[in-house]
């Protein structure tokens, strides 16, 4: 047996084991999935998965996008494909996080196609872009004109956790491709990520965000505008 083979297997075994089908079904109707649940949370998912993966160490980058994609595309339940980013985003391949994964997170992305999937993910886009901006940036920056509403919601959530090493060009551009009259810019997902992402860089830099919005006006909904000075009224 493989080790790609053997950690597969080990999660799902693991998953299936712990099963809860009290949770499955509300678990199923809240992400409005047509794949079904275990009825496994994400804390006990977690401390199921790491150490597995741990305890099944893959030889090399191959293998490791081997496991990810077996375990997330040949997913029976959407818990496999929770495992599949655990598996993606364990300290042991931390080195593999890098711009050559960004065919593999674009296809997690519009494979997945709903949010809980499509921002998991991106905190791995993140990764990459810190560890190589120069390569990743202009990536982020196709993604969000692209013919996909997630490819363009990862791209505008893609600095979350940049605070004071945020590019606000980067920023400003990836949101400016999806505000009203663009393409995507009236969809919910879209609208709601803007305001997400403008609210996370307001922690560092309100009075940036405050003139940001202000020089966009109607070019920014009002759930964008409502998230996006949440904590900065009054």
């Amino acid at each position: 047996m493989s080790e790609v083979t053997s950690l597969v297997a080990a999660i799902r075994s693991a998953l299936a084991s712990a099963a809860c089908p009290a949770s499955a079904e509300p678990m199923q109707r809240y992400m409005k999935s047509a794949m079904p649940f275990h009825g496994v949370k994400s804390d006990a998912l977690r401390r199921l998965v790491r150490p597995l993966v741990a305890a099944h160490p893959l030889p090399d980058r191959a293998a490791w996008e081997e496991a990810v994609r077996t375990l997330y595309d040949e997913a029976s339940f959407r818990e496999e494909r929770y495992a599949a980013i655990e598996v993606a985003a364990h300290r042991l391949y931390r080195r593999y996080r890098d711009a050559d994964a960004l065919d593999l997170w674009a296809h997690l992305i519009t494979t997945g196609a709903w949010w809980d999937l499509v921002d998991a993910v991106t905190g791995l886009v993140d990764d990459a872009l810190r560890a190589d901006p120069d390569a990743v940036r202009p990536v982020v920056l196709r993604w969000s004109t692209a013919d996909d509403l997630w490819l363009r919601r990862s791209a505008i959530i893609s600095q979350l956790r940049g605070k004071a090493d945020t590019d606000t060009d980067l920023l400003t551009a990836v949101i400016d491709a999806n505000v009203a009259g663009t393409p995507f810019g009236s969809e919910f997902f879209i609208r709601k990520a803007i305001g997400w992402a403008l609210r996370q860089y307001a922690r560092t830099d309100p009075a940036w965000v405050l003139a940001f919005v202000a020089e966009r006006g109607d070019l920014l909904s009002g759930l964008t505008r409502r998230e996006a000075l949440k904590h900065l009224a009054g």
